[in-house]
C-alpha cells in the first residue's frame, strides 16, 4: 500500500476534502471519507504534526493508531499562524468541496480562515466545524474533549453499576460520535450543492450534542413522568430481559430475550415453561415490573452451564445471544474474517500489521485502503506544486518555516 498506487474509485471519488484537525473527531471523520475515495489533504503543524502521532502504542516512534486514523490521507505540513500558511489553505479551498476542522471556536477567524473569509474564496464550500459545545452559546469558548461531551450529553450518568461512580467506555466515544455526525452533515450538504444547485454552508457539530442525540427516550420520560434514568450495569433499562449473565466457568454471556415471542422461546429453552406461559410476562411492561425475578432465573440457568452450552442452547431456540469478545476473539473470529473486517497491511519497515476493515460495505463502489498514515509533510511539495507554487517558492517557504516537506525530516 502506497500513495503511488492507483486509488480505488470509491463513491466519494472526485471529492476534495481539506482537514484542519488534530487527534480524534475531525481526523476520524475525514478518514471515513478517505476510505471511500475522497482526496483528503490533512494540514499539520510543521513541528510535531498531529499529536495523535505519539498517542497510545508506538512502533519505532510512531503511533499505530496514526497509521489507521490517517490512512489514505495526504499530509501537508503548514504553519497556519503565518500569512504564507494561511494563503496555502485559501488556495486549497478554491477547489475543495469540504473543509473539516476541530479548533476551538474563534481560532480560524483569528487566522483569517473563518467561514466568512473562506466562502468568499469558494461559495460552494461545505465547512464542517467540530467543537466541544458548538459555535455559539455561553459555553462556545470552553475547551471540550470527548469525555466532557459524554458527561454533558447524558451518557456518563447512565453508564456503569448503580453502586459505583459513573463509568466510561474504553474508547473515545464522544469524539467518534461527533465524527459520524460530521460525515453525515457533510454528505447531506454536498447533496444540496451537487444535486440541488445550492450554495455551501456551515455544519456545526458539537461533541455533547452528538452524544445527546443518541440518548433515546431520556428527555420525554423525564418531562412527562419525571423519570431520571440512572446507571443500570449490564442491563438495558425498561426493556426485559436484556442483560449479561454469568456462566459456569466465570465468563459472561449477553442474552437479549426482550421480544414477546423470543421471551417465550428463552424460558422454554432454560426449562421454565411456567414462566413462558405466565400472563404477567406476556409483554415488555409486565416483564420490566418483574425484571429482578426474570434476571435471577436466567442467571441461575446460565451459571450451571458452560459458555458453549449456553450459546448452543440459545442458538437452537433462536434467542439473540453472544459472548463478550476481546480483541483476541475479534481477530480470529470467522464472521469478522468472512466479512473482511480484519485487514492485513504492512508498516513502512515491512512489519505486518492488522487493522480494521472498511464500514459500511458497498456492493458496487467499495472503499479501499491505498496507503497508511503518511510521514509528516510527505505530500507538502506535490500538493503545493498542484496549487501553482514553483519549486523556488516551495523552497523559500520551507526555509522560512512556513511549511515542512517530508524530505526535510
Amino acid at each position: 500500500m502506497n500513495d503511488s498506487a492507483p486509488r480505488a474509485a470509491g463513491p466519494l471519488s472526485g471529492i476534495r476534502v481539506v482537514e484542519l484537525g488534530n487527534l480524534i473527531a475531525a481526523p476520524f471523520a475525514t478518514r471515513l471519507m478517505a476510505d471511500f475515495g475522497a482526496e483528503v489533504v490533512k494540514i499539520e503543524a510543521p513541528g510535531e504534526g498531529d499529536p495523535l502521532r505519539k498517542w497510545r502504542k508506538l512502533h519505532k516512534g510512531t503511533s499505530l493508531w496514526w497509521y489507521l486514523q490517517s490512512r489514505n490521507k495526504k499530509s501537508v505540513a503548514v504553519d497556519l499562524r503565518l500569512p504564507e500558511g494561511q494563503e496555502i489553505v485559501r488556495r486549497l479551498v478554491r477547489d475543495a468541496d469540504v473543509l473539516v476542522e476541530n479548533f476551538r471556536p474563534g481560532t480560524l477567524e483569528r487566522w483569517g480562515l473563518g467561514w466568512e473569509a473562506l466562502r468568499e474564496v469558494n461559495p460552494k464550500l461545505v465547512m464542517v466545524r467540530i467543537s466541544g459545545f458548538g459555535q455559539d452559546g455561553p459555553y462556545r469558548e470552553r475547551p471540550g474533549f470527548g469525555a466532557v461531551g459524554e458527561a454533558m450529553g447524558g451518557m456518563r450518568f447512565t453508564t456503569g453499576d448503580p453502586d459505583r461512580p459513573p463509568a466510561r467506555t474504553g474508547i473515545s466515544l464522544g469524539d467518534s460520535l461527533a465524527a459520524l455526525h460530521a460525515v453525515m452533515g457533510a454528505l447531506m450538504a454536498l447533496l444540496h450543492v451537487k444535486t440541488g444547485g445550492g450554495g455551501g454552508q456551515v455544519i456545526d457539530v458539537s461533541l455533547y450534542e452528538s452524544v445527546f442525540n443518541l440518548m433515546e427516550s431520556l428527555i420525554p420520560e423525564y418531562d412527562v413522568v419525571g423519570f431520571v434514568r440512572e446507571r443500570s450495569g449490564g442491563s438495558l433499562p425498561g426493556i426485559a430481559p436484556s442483560n449479561s449473565y454469568p456462566t459456569a466457568e466465570g465468563s459472561y454471556v449477553i442474552v437479549a430475550g426482550n421480544g414477546d415471542a423470543i421471551f417465550r422461546r428463552l424460558m422454554t429453552a432454560i426449562g421454565r415453561d411456567d414462566m413462558a406461559l405466565d400472563p404477567r410476562f406476556a409483554s415488555n411492561d409486565g416483564r420490566v415490573a418483574h425484571v429482578e425475578l426474570i434476571d435471577a432465573t436466567i442467571a441461575e440457568w446460565t451459571g450451571r452451564h458452560s459458555l458453549e452450552e449456553v450459546t448452543a442452547a440459545l442458538d437452537r431456540a433462536e434467542v439473540p445471544n453472544g459472548r463478550i469478545y476481546s480483541v483476541a476473539d475479534i481477530v480470529s473470529d470467522p464472521q469478522y474474517l468472512a466479512r473482511r473486517m480484519i485487514l492485513p497491511t504492512t508498516l513502512p519497515d515491512g512489519t505486518a500489521m492488522k487493522m480494521p476493515g472498511i464500514v459500511p460495505q458497498f456492493s458496487e463502489t467499495p472503499g479501499a485502503v491505498n496507503w497508511l498514515g503518511p510521514r509528516l509533510g510527505e505530500h507538502t511539495a506535490p500538493v503545493l506544486a498542484q496549487l501553482g507554487y514553483s519549486a523556488g517558492e516551495i523552497e523559500r517557504l520551507a526555509q522560512a518555516g512556513a511549511i515542512k516537506r517530508g524530505e526535510d525530516e
